[in-house]
């Protein structure tokens, strides 16, 4: 696999884009064209869930196929998602929440990983772990910005990725945040559009999404 932006990953998933696209893919035929428009619209770091048996095939074939897209996987719940995702090709892990063995087999995948968090503990614990960039999930239902405006003062060390209710309306007033480095949602990649291969559609909502990073 080759990719044009290596260095990018390695340095923090959070900095890739404005913006990381939560894919749920029930047909892998169609990972290759919404990689590239969603890469075509700006938005590089694309987030594959473990939600369906394409899920693997998907993530294989993108980090083959389509060298600007930054694949990683999604809904990682464990030490053998780690494992079976990596090895398919993905580049970075994000999980929606953690436990011990699932956070050690991240840490030992060589591969950057946002573990999933939704309460102040959850936070300490993974900041006393050495963890400092984390996914907030379910951000909407978690307490929204509100919580992580309360979260930046005591824990200014934290940045995260809110995804879960976050919208093209919403995301703006996250990005605003000094602890958020970027949102996930799948706004951008409506069921309609996937199901009539308009890809194009996809690319302008890509864009649209993209430039919130003008901020």
């Amino acid at each position: 696999m080759t990719s044009s932006v290596p260095a990018a990953v390695s340095a923090s998933v959070l900095d890739l884009a404005p913006v990381v696209p939560v894919v749920v893919l029930e047909d892998a035929a169609d990972a290759v064209p919404l990689a590239r428009a969603l890469v075509a619209g700006g938005l590089p770091a694309i987030e594959v869930t473990l939600r369906t048996a394409a899920a693997l095939d998907s993530i294989r074939a993108i980090a083959a196929e389509v060298p600007d897209a930054v694949v990683g996987a999604g809904t990682v719940i464990s030490p053998a998602h780690v494992t079976e995702t990596v090895a398919a090709g993905a580049r970075f892990l994000v999980s929606p929440g953690w436990t011990d063995a699932l956070l050690d087999a991240m840490k030992a995948s060589g591969v950057p990983f946002l573990p999933g968090v939704s309460t102040t503990s959850e936070v300490v614990a993974l900041l006393e772990r050495g963890v400092t960039e984390m996914k907030f999930f379910p951000a909407e239902a978690a307490g929204g910005t509100a919580y992580l405006k309360a979260l930046a003062s005591p824990l200014p060390q934290a940045r995260f990725c809110p995804t879960g209710g976050v919208s093209l309306a919403s995301a703006p007033s996250y990005l605003a945040l000094p602890n958020v480095g970027c949102v996930g949602g799948s706004w951008m990649i409506p069921g309609d559009a996937v199901a009539a291969k308009d890809w194009a559609r996809v690319e302008r909502l890509a864009a649209e999404a993209s430039a919130l990073g003008g901020r």
